[in-house]
């Protein structure tokens, strides 16, 4: 072996001994910096999506569908920039279902721009339900208040409008939790008995953070989530 070549062979072992270094102790089972990553997992897709614009860099990791997080550094400027979540598709009318339930555990950070919600769509994206399990910063719903509302195992302001593409129901928890169970086909019942939708084929229930600004980089995790339906 010549000279040179013991030499380039000692620097590049010398750089992988140093990367192995700073390589997180537990390392993710996944992860990804492209605003439209994803993975499947358990029947559950996991999504960075990064779609609004003026937005910053976000990363996001998973150990699996329920458990899995994002840094986000978005500046502080209006309009949501990302709704990194975790989804699972039913494929049922809300009549033929029997159950369909949800829980969830997060950890998230005191400051910014954000609501950790629930983004529910029926009949394709022509109704959109949302769920607000907590809010932080400047952050509102679409449309107008029509009620409160009790039901689903928790106490509402109810929104109703259209986002110019599709209708908006938005559900706003009159006091945040960081964890608890949802009963959503009771909602969907709820919305059915205002005569707002019809026997819709419920499709994907997503869970996640709708990121308006995080300025500085902050954490989001999704310590355990859920999906039940009969």
């Amino acid at each position: 072996m010549s000279r040179s070549w013991k030499l380039v062979t000692a620097v590049m072992t010398a750089l992988v001994s140093s990367v192995a270094l700073v390589l997180p102790a537990n390392a993710a089972t996944w992860s990804s910096s492209d605003k439209w990553g994803s993975w499947s997992n358990g029947g559950y897709t996991v999504r960075n999506d990064v779609w609004g614009s003026g937005a910053g860099p976000q990363s996001i990791w998973a150990n699996s569908y329920s458990n899995w997080g994002v840094w986000a550094n978005h500046p502080n400027t209006g309009g949501v920039k990302s709704y990194p979540h975790s989804a699972k598709y039913i494929g049922k009318r809300i009549s033929a279902l029997g159950t369909l339930r949800s829980s969830f555990n997060v950890s998230r950070p005191g400051g910014g721009a954000y609501a950790t919600a629930y983004d529910i769509w029926a009949d394709g994206h022509a109704y959109e339900i949302m769920l607000w399990m907590n809010q932080q910063g400047a952050v509102g719903p679409i449309g107008s208040w029509q009620a409160s509302a009790s039901v689903g195992g928790h106490t509402w302001n109810v929104y109703k409008g259209s986002n110019g593409s599709n209708q908006v129901f938005s559900f706003l928890r009159t006091s945040g939790t960081n964890s608890g169970t949802v009963d959503i086909k009771a909602v969907m019942n709820w919305i059915r008995s205002r005569g707002w939708i019809g026997d819709a084929t419920m499709n994907e229930v997503q869970f996640g953070f709708e990121i308006t600004s995080s300025n500085g980089g902050m954490n989001f995790t999704s310590n355990s989530y859920s999906v039940t339906s009969s």
